[in-house]
C-alpha cells in the first residue's frame, strides 16, 4: 500500500487579484522522487514554496508527513531538508565552518566529512565560501540539505550551474538517497534530469497541472517519430503507406517526417520499402517521444486547457511568477 508523505489538495495561491496556483492536486509517495515541472510563470515555484512552508496557501490543503508545513514548520524541521535555488551562505566562513554551523543547528547527526568527500568538496573544506565557484556552492547546498538523511527532501533546481561531470555526481548521490528511502520533491529546468531521476512527474501550465503520471504513462501519450531524407530519384508517391501522420511541408522540402502511435508498424514499413528499392536512408532517425516532446506539446498546442492524461481531470484553462 502506498504511503503519501506529501499531499497537496486543491491548492490555490494568489498575489492580490492574480491567482498564480489554481487548484493543484498531487501526492508524493514514500521513497519516490516526484518531479514538478512547468513553463515560465506556471506557478511551480509558488507551489514549491508553499509546500516547504515558506508561504501560506490562499486555500486548499497541504500536508508534509501529516503536518501543516506553514503552521508546524518547527515540528517538520528535523525531518526535512531543503535545497533552495539560491543559498544565503556567509561568504567569509570556510566550507568546513559552514557545515559545522549547519550541523550545530540541526538535530540530525551526520558524517559531514563523508558528505563533503562524496560531492567532491573535501579538498575545499578550508576555502572561504565566497571563493567557491557557482557549481561548488550548489554542491555545498546539496551537502547541507542532506545532512542527517532527512525523511523528505526538497530539491529546487539542484544542478543549476554544475558542469556535466558534477551533474552526474549529483545524480548518483540523489539515487543513493532514494535507495536509502528518502522521499524527494524536485523542480528542475533540465528535462533530462527529470527523465532520468523521477518515478512520477507533473507539468504545470498557467497555474494548473496539465500533465501528470508516471514517466511511462506520460511518454506513452505522445507519438513517436520517424524521419529521413527522401532519397535522390525517389518520388513521394513511392513512399509506403504509414499508419502515422506524414508531414507534407517537410516532404515538400525533401525530408520525410512521420509522427506515429505505432512506431513498430511504421518502422517495419520503412525497412521493407528501403529493402525493396535498395535506397539509402540518409539522416535516418526513429525514436519514441521524449519528455521534451511532452513539455513542448503543453506549451505549443494546449494553452488554456488540460491534456487528457490518465488521472488528470479535464479543466479549462509569460513573465515569471514566483
Amino acid at each position: 500500500m502506498q504511503n503519501p508523505l506529501i499531499e497537496v489538495n486543491d491548492l490555490r495561491c494568489s498575489y492580490g487579484s492574480f491567482e498564480a496556483v489554481r487548484g493543484v492536486d498531487f501526492e508524493v509517495n514514500e521513497g519516490e522522487l516526484f518531479a514538478l515541472l512547468g513553463t515560465n510563470g506556471a506557478g511551480k515555484t509558488t507551489t514549491m514554496e508553499t509546500i516547504e512552508g515558506h508561504r501560506r496557501p490562499s486555500s486548499g490543503v497541504v500536508r508534509v508527513l501529516g503536518l501543516d508545513p506553514f503552521r508546524q514548520r518547527k515540528q517538520l524541521r528535523s525531518q526535512t531538508g531543503i535545497m533552495l535555488q539560491e543559498s544565503g551562505f556567509a561568504g567569509d566562513l570556510t566550507v568546513a565552518e559552514t557545515v559545522s554551523l549547519w550541523q550545530a543547528m540541526s538535530s540530525r547527526r551526520s558524517d559531514t566529512g563523508a558528505a563533503l568527500e562524496r560531492l567532491d568538496l573535501a579538498h575545499r573544506r578550508d576555502v572561504r565560501v565566497k571563493q567557491l565557484s557557482g557549481g561548488e556552492r550548489r554542491r555545498l547546498d546539496l551537502v547541507l540539505a542532506t545532512l542527517g538523511r532527512p525523511r523528505v527532501l526538497f530539491l529546487d533546481e539542484p544542478t543549476t550551474g554544475l558542469d556535466p561531470e558534477s551533474r552526474k555526481t549529483a545524480w548518483e548521490f540523489i539515487r543513493e538517497l532514494l535507495a536509502e528511502g528518502v522521499t524527494m520533491l524536485l523542480t528542475t529546468h533540465y528535462l533530462d534530469e527529470a527523465e532520468s531521476l523521477a518515478h512520477r512527474l507533473a507539468i504545470m501550465h498557467e497555474g494548473r497541472i496539465a500533465v501528470s503520471g508516471s514517466l511511462v504513462d506520460v511518454l506513452s501519450q505522445e507519438r513517436a517519430q520517424i524521419s529521413f531524407d527522401l532519397p535522390s530519384g525517389a518520388s513521394e508517391l513511392d513512399l509506403p503507406e504509414f499508419t502515422g501522420e506524414l508531414d507534407a511541408d517537410q516532404l515538400a522540402r525533401g525530408h520525410v517526417h512521420v509522427q506515429t502511435s505505432s512506431l513498430e508498424s511504421d518502422l517495419r514499413a520503412v525497412v521493407q520499402w528501403q529493402s525493396a528499392h535498395q535506397l539509402p536512408l540518409l539522416r535516418f532517425r526513429a525514436q519514441h517521444a521524449s519528455l521534451n516532446d511532452v513539455f513542448h506539446g503543453v506549451v505549443d498546442s494546449h494553452r488554456g486547457q488540460v491534456l487528457p492524461f490518465p488521472g488528470v481531470p479535464a479543466v479549462g484553462g509569460n513573465g515569471s511568477v514566483r
